[in-house]
């Protein structure tokens, strides 16, 4: 039913496949897949298409409210506080995910450093009459010069990013 009525209510506003994906920033073959049917979109999106669409995401979903009896409103209600538990749920785990990276971006940072200081520039002891020995020399030094110029920038913003996307007690 989705997939129908992405395709019919595409088709009464006059936007072809391709103006639609270029609204949604995705490929045509997406929207394709859509009307189609082989696949669905995610939540967000759902709310993007209906954003396009200029219509509701009940409407996409095949909702049709011609009257307010309480038994449709309970049977709504309850179909909007799953798709809001899918909502909270997608972003938890969204905020989790982004806070061991920034976590494991910290880890890294403070990993590479050590081993910096423990190899005390040793490439500075290298003879560099080789050319290859020289290039790889010159790639060292490239490489610790940006780190030790930008990684503590980088790591003063992981952590202060650890730190708002920690778990609110």
């Amino acid at each position: 039913m989705l997939n129908e009525n992405i395709k019919a209510i595409r088709k009464s506003k006059g936007l072809s496949q391709q103006e639609l994906a270029t609204k949604l920033n995705v490929v045509r073959q997406t929207i394709s897949k859509w009307e189609q049917g082989l696949s669905v979109p995610d939540s967000d999106m759902l709310i993007s298409i209906s954003e396009a669409l200029e219509t509701s995401v009940s409407t996409l979903l095949g909702e049709t409210v011609m009257e307010s009896k309480v038994d449709d409103l309970k049977a709504i209600s309850e179909k909007l506080e799953i798709i809001n538990l899918q909502f909270a749920r997608s972003k938890t785990i969204r905020q989790r995910t982004f806070h061991w990276m920034l976590i494991l971006l910290c880890a890294s940072i403070v990993a590479i450093f050590a081993v910096l200081i423990a190899l005390d520039s040793s490439y500075l002891g290298w003879d560099y009459s080789d050319p290859e020995t020289a290039i790889a020399g010159a790639v060292f030094h490239g490489f610790e010069w940006l780190f030790i110029r930008l990684a503590p920038i980088v790591f003063i913003g992981a952590v202060a990013g650890t730190f708002l996307t920690r778990k609110k007690l």
